[in-house]
């Protein structure tokens, strides 16, 4: 009997750290007012894409970026020692559009570089101090994406933005949308409690001084990811940081479409997690360490049938505020399909924890992106 009030006691205590991020954190991104853009000038903003072999997207989506309604900015693709049809793809594309601008780098035997290499010489060929990024696959949902996102740069200077992953069909979309769903809820509510730790450089703009002086990405240039979360990480404040999650501003982007590609997705962003500041690392730890917890104990408390009423008020103390905060959530980030099935999601989600923390200790970082 001592051992199931321990054990019991124990559940209860992971359920109140739980309910701690529940309340303090993702509270505020559900069901609090967000910030409205505050800039009424249309200041002159660089947007920049790094890309290599990006031929098939660059045609599909890149209009999409020179077409922003918005009277002054410039469009640079650095295109990054591609050898498909991107050199001839992006010629055509300047002949009609002169806020076009490509900077070519050429495969050196003797250097190789990565994804960051790239940002930083497309950061460098920048006309204008305020700096907009995102990807070759991805397209805003409007016309306005450019002038929401610069609109919060006259009192901040780094501005996150929201990328979902387009809905299609198969179990695979469905995790790689929750999960991406579960990063943004994270990292959103957390800078809108002033407390940023990473953007998304699908959808993402700073200030190009910001970015020298904190020497670029001097301090992890050695790491192949981490071009978007750890600038962010090291140049964000309690004050410098805004959110912008209007209708306008979402910027959508493929799911990968095989389990081996997600794979690699998921190994890349896992592995820069080490290199955060200390007190994100513990905070998001205790987040996910304690989410998993929940689910394990709970399954294994409930299958031993050990006091049973308490485990499961103990239980509904997370899963009943999630309710309500999920389904306001889901809709905010555009995924309130996800919200029948939610349940089963987050228990696949926090039980793959453990298996990614495995696979980045034994994987490989020679990848460019």
């Amino acid at each position: 009997m001592l051992v199931s009030i321990i054990l019991v006691s124990f559940f209860g205590l992971i359920t109140l750290i739980q309910l701690y991020y529940i309340l303090r954190y993702y509270w505020r991104l559900a069901i609090t007012a967000l910030p409205k853009p505050i800039q009424q000038a249309q200041l002159p903003v660089s947007i920049i894409i790094a890309a290599r072999n990006e031929s098939e997207n660059l045609q599909k989506y890149l209009d999409s970026i020179l077409q922003q309604d918005y009277p002054n900015y410039e469009v640079i693709v650095v295109n990054d020692c591609s050898y498909d049809h991107s050199t001839d793809l992006l010629k055509g594309f300047k002949t009609r559009y002169t806020h076009l601008k490509v900077v070519e780098i050429v495969e050196d035997d003797r250097f190789r570089h990565g994804k960051k290499f790239a940002i930083t010489l497309g950061i460098k060929s920048a006309q204008h101090e305020h700096l907009l990024f995102t990807d070759a696959d991805c397209m805003p949902v409007s016309k306005n994406w450019l002038n929401d996102m610069q609109s919060f740069f006259d009192e901040k200077e780094i501005v996150l933005g929201y990328s979902p992953f387009e809905k299609s069909k198969g179990l695979l979309n469905r995790i790689a949308r929750y999960e991406n769903f579960q990063t943004a809820l994270n990292y959103l509510s957390f800078a809108l409690k002033n407390n940023p730790y990473m953007g998304v450089g699908r959808n993402l703009a700073y200030k190009k001084s910001l970015f020298f002086q904190h020497k670029g990405f001097a301090s992890h240039m050695h790491l192949q990811s981490g071009d978007d979360d750890l600038f962010v990480n090291q140049a964000a404040t309690k004050s410098n940081v805004a959110v912008c999650l209007t209708a306008d501003s979402i910027v959508y982007t493929p799911a990968k479409t095989t389990w081996s590609g997600y794979f690699r997705q998921k190994l890349r962003h896992y592995g820069v997690g080490s290199e955060y500041k200390k007190s994100n690392r513990i905070s998001i730890s205790m987040q996910s360490i304690s989410g998993m917890l929940f689910y394990v104990l709970g399954i294994t408390l409930a299958c031993l049938n050990i006091l049973p009423l308490y485990v499961a008020g103990i239980a509904a103390l997370r899963i009943l505020p999630l309710m309500v905060i999920y389904f306001k959530a889901m809709k905010r980030l555009q995924v309130k399909d996800l919200y029948w099935t939610w349940i089963l999601q987050d228990l696949i989600f926090y039980l793959f924890i453990p298996f990614w923390s495995i696979l980045v200790v034994f994987s490989s970082k020679k990848r460019w992106n």
